[in-house]
């Protein structure tokens, strides 16, 4: 008898353990784990991986990994990474692929214009959220009218007309030369991160008045500029205006050197003129007093000016860097750059979509990052966030975003222009005795 009372105890036991183990399963299946899922893609090995795509992919995976920890208004943060292999092709198929066998979210990160353009379309096109960090290239958005794609960085436009406004103001104390005497070129890689810059250029120059003494762009995996550099020989530059990768800055360079070439200033934009390591490695000392454009370095930026609870972020994402890279003589731009406008995503987009949109469907966050309005000082690169709005020329791109100008400077790197950002003043034209100094 009282084998039999056990025998039913126990049935009865095991009945109700199954029981509840259905219901909990059928209660996780009514209640998924929230979470967002993020395909991360840069550019991780190429000629572009070591040009700034690696050290992107580096400031991004800091942040992630950070929200990783803490998660977004109760929602898990998982990054799934992609390497576009420096080819605007691999980028596409890697984006598909992410958003329709891995399932994510959206897509964040993407350094090269030429890769942006395509995948742009290719995003809004399946209705999916796109999230730039890097690439800059204005065709991206102009006349577009994307709904799901966002771009909290600088646009190339800015990039090139802040340079020439650069030199002109600085022309007559520097150079001694009013704008209209002041010889410039122009030089550019042909694709579209190059052809956008030099655009700028040119409506700076003609807005300076300068004296454009050659144009010219060139494919940026040329194995020979020797016919470029004897171009810009006979046109006789004050200023050289140069858009390139890493490897072709220091082919050209390096060709410079052989023939000759002598100029006053070299005006960079971004890409390899923002990774000093590299430049450092491949002109040695001739990297020294050249100059690039780049929104702000997170390290550079007037922590006066910028929002206080920025302060202890910069100093994380610094001190992680360092983890990662010990011993580097100048964090680059393109860290905080990635960092600072993904934070912008996870800290100013992501709680709105799921607090005031319910979730974090392509619609949600597109509607949260409509609403966000930063005024400057309130990203770590010291703009502002607004995005243009739908029926805009160029829709999705951040309003309040600029780049400075910064020199290097005896493994330094001080920021030189606009004057509210300034450190010290630019030195112009390159000092007598250098090697491609024109005096």
């Amino acid at each position: 008898m009282l084998e039999r009372k056990a025998a039913g105890l126990l049935v009865g036991l095991l009945a109700a353990m199954t029981a509840q183990a259905m219901a909990v399963s059928a209660h996780a299946q009514e209640n998924p784990a929230k979470k967002i899922k993020i395909g991360v893609i840069f550019d991780l090995t190429g000629p572009l991986a070591g040009g700034g795509s690696e050290l992107q992919y580096i400031g991004a995976k800091i942040m992630l990994d950070h929200y990783a920890k803490t998660g977004v208004e109760g929602y898990k943060v998982e990054a799934v990474y992609a390497d576009a292999q420096s080819k605007p092709d691999v980028a596409i198929n890697e984006s598909v692929r992410l958003l329709e066998q891995e399932k994510v979210d959206m897509v964040l990160g993407f350094f090269s214009s030429a890769q942006c353009v395509p995948v742009a379309a290719r995003v809004e096109q399946l209705k999916k959220f796109m999230w730039m960090t890097t690439c800059i290239s204005s065709a991206v958005f102009d006349n577009k009218n994307y709904k799901y794609v966002f771009r909290p960085q600088a646009s190339g436009d800015q990039f090139g007309m802040m340079t020439m406004d650069f030199i002109a103001q600085n022309a007559q104390s520097k150079f001694g030369k009013e704008p209209k005497d002041l010889r410039v070129a122009i030089i550019h890689e042909d694709g579209s991160y190059g052809v956008d810059v030099a655009k700028g250029n040119e409506a700076g120059a003609k807005k300076a008045g300068f004296n454009v003494v050659l144009k010219e762009g060139y494919s940026a995996t040329a194995p020979d500029l020797s016919a470029l550099v004897t171009k810009l020989k006979r046109a006789r530059p004050d200023v050289i205006f140069h858009t390139g990768y890493n490897p072709d800055i220091t082919l050209l360079m390096r060709q410079a050197r052989e023939q000759g070439l002598k100029f006053g200033a070299l005006v960079g934009h971004g890409a390899g003129y923002g990774v000093y390591e590299k430049l450092k490695e491949g002109l040695g000392g001739d990297a020294n007093y050249l100059f690039n454009t780049d929104p702000i370095s997170i390290w550079l930026a007037n922590p006066k000016g910028l929002d206080p609870a920025l302060l202890p972020v910069i100093k994380m994402v610094g001190e992680e860097f360092d983890k990662i890279k010990p011993g580097v003589a100048i964090r680059s731009a393109h860290v905080g750059i990635a960092a600072s406008n993904t934070y912008v995503f996870l800290n100013n987009v992501l709680p709105r979509a799921i607090k005031v949109y319910g979730g974090v469907d392509p619609d949600a966050l597109r509607k949260a990052a409509l609403d966000v309005d930063l005024p400057e000082g309130g990203t770590m690169l010291g703009f502002g966030v607004k995005f243009f709005g739908e029926g805009t020329q160029m829709a999705g791109q951040n309003e309040r975003s600029f780049p400075v100008v910064i020199q290097y400077i005896d493994d330094k790197s001080y920021v030189v222009w606009p004057k509210s950002q300034a450190q010290r003043e630019a030195v112009l034209p390159l000092p007598a005795g250098t090697t491609y100094s024109y005096k």
